[in-house]
């Protein structure tokens, strides 16, 4: 029996040093999980090593409170500090997720729908099972982060309790060291201050941002009620445009970047170029100039409300707000004044409450569009099928006074492989595009230098498509605009990168140039880099003035 105790005692006498050793790793990864949590920046851009070396106050205020409070006290607010850091762990994973993809932070009130988005961008690039996958981990990441985060806490209070005079004068110590940094404006990393009070300004930021879209409400009905158009007569619109047939197509991510970057413009430049001169030679002229996109890096629908209604549409509750009003936008212009107006959506696979807005007299989604070929990027048709699809649908059987609106998606993120050019006749159904293999299937593991070929080779594509269209198929009464929706992604521009898009009109018709003399945009396809800019939303007035009476 005696030697039976002596036994356990030996076996938990060599237990208690590994327990020891698994409680101190345990309090360590506690104390980095809260310092990583509170010093992590939210802007993509910043992100690097250095930024993490911060002296947080609100770090320091906390302890300062735990040792002040009775133990009750501490420990309800050791788990409101947890909950509350866990959130806010959150709101920098998905300020960085957004300032990595569109260049902004998360919106707390309108984001929440861009998940569904980004579920279906998940599942037409990759596939359902990725999306389902990416759709698990954040799920798991939002419960087990605010959790993990509350119980670190909890446990670096009782460390606090258990040492506190020497924690006092940590505590103190680093007080003063905060002020001196505070004082000189110490920083290891620009922009990043290592005394740092980024968790109240986050926190203070989307607070104010909260209140500034509730307010914008209002603000924003009143800015649909005044339209210097709304009550302007059909055969006082657009006069000067009178059996045009009228385009105007979006290309997916063709910002300003693509015609001046250094890696982009040679080879973009060299199609716009060798594109002037054709269509030049086919007796086509061409003016470009920029215009600055509502969005970055995504939110395609956003610019297209922007263009169209002319008015400055940022986010989902100004897109639903304008959904839901009379306002006219210049579709409906056109219809106004008796022109038959289109739309074709390649990217569009279900209901889509837009169309009954914008008031189509016939529109083209996916299914209508009948391919029957292999999926390219963001599982859509390549845009050379796109456009010889409308041609054989609906330009063949049209003579003037037609206005489509055009979306050309072939360079979308994920900027898969695009196909190449082919005869416009050899086309057909699509299913020649197989001859070329699935964009989709290749390689997915690329780096950011090849991201960025893809996404330069994407704008070749649709841009040549596009050329080549109306070098083909365009006569003397198409009036072709074209422009980008928004810039690509960072990954793509890069940090800090503008939010201008090109923009073209083309046609034989040397009076509709004239119409637009005033507008100081520069001969050719491609903008130089003095060509004017303006807001996109100031397109749309700015149209219907120059074509009108």
């Amino acid at each position: 029996m005696r030697g039976e105790l002596s036994e356990g005692a030996a076996t938990e006498a060599e237990a208690r040093p590994k327990r020891s050793i698994v409680a101190r790793l345990t309090t360590v990864l506690a104390a980095l999980l809260v310092l990583t949590v509170l010093t992590a920046p939210y802007d993509f851009g910043r992100l690097s090593p250095g930024a993490f070396v911060r002296i947080p106050l609100e770090a320091l205020l906390t302890v300062a409170l735990l040792l002040a409070l009775p133990s009750r006290g501490s420990r309800l607010v050791a788990t409101l500090a947890g909950v509350a850091l866990g959130l806010l762990g959150l709101l920098k994973l998905l300020d960085l997720g957004f300032s990595a993809s569109l260049s902004r932070a998360f919106d707390l009130v309108l984001d929440w729908a861009l998940l569904d988005e980004g579920f279906a961008f998940l599942s037409e690039s990759y596939g359902r099972p990725a999306a389902i996958g990416a759709a698990i981990t954040l799920a798991v990441v939002a419960v087990g982060l605010p959790t993990l985060v509350t119980l670190s806490v909890r446990r670096l209070r009782r460390l606090v309790l258990r040492h506190r005079t020497g924690t006092t004068r940590i505590v103190a110590a680093l007080v003063v060291l905060w002020v001196a940094c505070a004082a000189f404006n110490v920083r290891v990393v620009e922009g990043v201050p290592v005394a740092d009070t980024s968790a109240t300004i986050l926190a203070n930021g989307h607070g104010f941002q909260v209140r500034l879209r509730l307010d914008d409400r209002k603000t924003f009905g009143t800015l649909i009620e005044a339209d210097r158009f709304a009550e302007t007569p059909g055969d006082q619109l657009l006069t000067a445009l009178r059996g045009k047939n009228v385009v105007v197509a979006f290309v997916e991510s063709y910002g300003r970047d693509a015609v001046e970057d250094p890696e982009f413009a040679p080879q973009v430049g060299a199609v716009l170029d060798s594109g002037t001169s054709r269509l030049r030679a086919a007796g086509f002229a061409a003016q470009s100039g920029f215009l600055t996109s509502p969005t970055f890096g995504g939110g395609s629908w956003l610019a297209h409300d922007t263009l169209l209604s002319g008015l400055w549409i940022d986010n989902d509750q100004r897109h639903r707000t304008l959904l839901a009003s009379d306002r006219m936008t210049l579709n409906g212009a056109f219809r106004r004044a008796n022109w038959q107006t289109v739309g074709v959506m390649p990217a569009v696979t279900k209901a889509w409450p837009e169309g009954s807005f914008f008031g189509y007299d016939r529109f083209y989604d996916a299914k209508a569009l009948g391919y029957r070929g292999p999926k390219y990027s963001f599982g859509t048709p390549p845009d050379q099928y796109t456009l010889a699809s409308w041609q054989r649908l609906e330009q063949a059987k049209q003579d003037g006074n037609v206005m489509t609106e055009l979306a050309l998606v072939s360079s979308h993120a994920p900027w898969t492989p695009v196909p190449p050019l082919l005869d416009w006749a050899d086309v057909g159904d699509g299913a020649v595009f197989r001859a070329a293999g699935r964009g989709a299937s290749e390689e997915r593991r690329r780096n950011t230098t090849q991201i960025r070929a893809d996404y330069r080779k994407s704008i070749e594509y649709t841009l040549g498509s596009l050329i080549s269209y109306v070098q083909t198929y365009g006569d003397d009464d198409l009036v072709f605009v074209f422009l980008g929706d928004h810039q690509p992604a960072a990954v793509v521009t890069g940090e800090n990168a503008s939010h201008d898009v090109p923009i073209s009109i083309i046609t034989r018709d040397r009076a509709v140039l004239d119409r637009i003399s005033g507008w100081g945009w520069q001969d050719g396809l491609k903008p130089g880099s003095q060509a004017p800019v303006w807001r996109m939303d100031a397109f749309r007035d700015r149209f219907l003035t120059a074509f009108g009476p």
